[in-house]
């Protein structure tokens, strides 16, 4: 079989895993984190004429994310760290050869699903692996190989996204809704931005449990030289955009959380808002009715919402 003269193999992949201590918990979902692994790996891949380049990827296990269940949090962690391992063994002898774009598509249409039955062949249905985080697990590898792709061909990867580095049109890849427009003849790079902005706006984000005003304060704070209040981070690195996380499973919290951040932000200039209902939330009713409270109580909070 011939391949693209731009294609590569994938030929190496050095996993490595870096425990993160949290400078403050984070609750996330029903789960107060106080760490976090995250899983990096390196990648080597072999373009058709025998060039090598090297790409990293590098992703947090998120564990309360990608896996919201009883089993122990440790227990889902080390599942996670095991089949990220399974799938570093898996890839450098797979044989699967393309673009970047073709071997993430390809990998996880093709492999994933039957790395992840075999992971899950011999553990009890409750501690089964979930798709998504058999998905997380392999995004840093897509991560590392895009990397990689731009470096063997000495220009950024979203510029190989084209026909002619791309065999493949989106058609490939990606199903119509029925009658819907036929993705035959477009690629990747025909979505693009073509002049990428310089900066982007960074959101910062307000966990459940951050101190807010000196209320909140419990004396255990880190004394390392950094802000604690939210006042003080906003001014401390000119904050624009806050995400706000709440409990999605105590309304009047939520409410009151948001109307506490909105003055916050009024007072100190944020433009944006945005609520992160944290996982939890059952019914789309809960959402609605703080919304709609919030439009009719607090109109400018309400106003600063960029989205839910």
């Amino acid at each position: 079989m011939s391949h693209h003269p731009k294609a590569a193999r994938i030929q190496e992949a050095s996993l490595h895993f870096l425990p993160i201590a949290m400078r403050v918990p984070l609750k996330f979902g029903a789960q107060v984190l106080d760490s976090v692994t995250c899983a990096r790996v390196r990648v080597v891949i072999e373009g058709m004429n025998g060039k090598t380049a090297v790409g990293w990827g590098e992703t947090p296990l998120a564990v309360a994310w990608v896996w919201p269940s009883p089993v122990p949090y440790e227990e889902r962690l080390s599942a996670l760290m095991e089949f990220t391992v399974a799938i570093s063994k898996y890839l450098p002898g797979w044989g699967g050869v393309g673009h970047s774009f073709e071997l993430g598509h390809d990998f996880i249409e093709h492999e994933l699903q039957g790395l992840q039955d075999t992971f899950n062949a011999n553990r009890a249905p409750e501690a089964h692996l979930p798709h998504l985080a058999a998905l997380v697990c392999f995004s840093l590898f897509d991560l590392a190989v895009h990397d990689a792709f731009g470096k063997l061909h000495d220009r950024p990867v979203y510029e190989t996204y084209g026909p002619d580095f791309l065999p493949r049109d989106l058609a490939d890849f990606l199903d119509p809704v029925e009658g819907g427009p036929s993705f035959r003849g477009l690629y990747p790079s025909d979505f693009l931005v073509k002049k990428a902005p310089k900066a982007l706006p960074v959101w910062h984000l307000v966990g459940g449990l951050d101190a807010i005003d000196a209320a909140d304060l419990t004396g255990s704070e880190p004394d390392d030289g950094y802000p604690v209040l939210l006042r003080d981070w906003i001014r401390e690195d000119g904050l624009d955009c806050l995400k706000v996380k709440l409990r999605g499973n105590d309304a009047a919290w939520d409410y009151d959380r948001m109307v506490n951040i909105g003055t916050i932000s009024r007072e100190t200039g944020v433009t944006w808002l945005t609520a992160d209902f944290n996982c939890t939330v059952t019914e789309p009713a809960y959402v609605n009715e703080i919304l709609d409270r919030l439009k009719i109580d607090d109109p400018m909070t309400y106003q600063k919402l960029l989205y839910v």
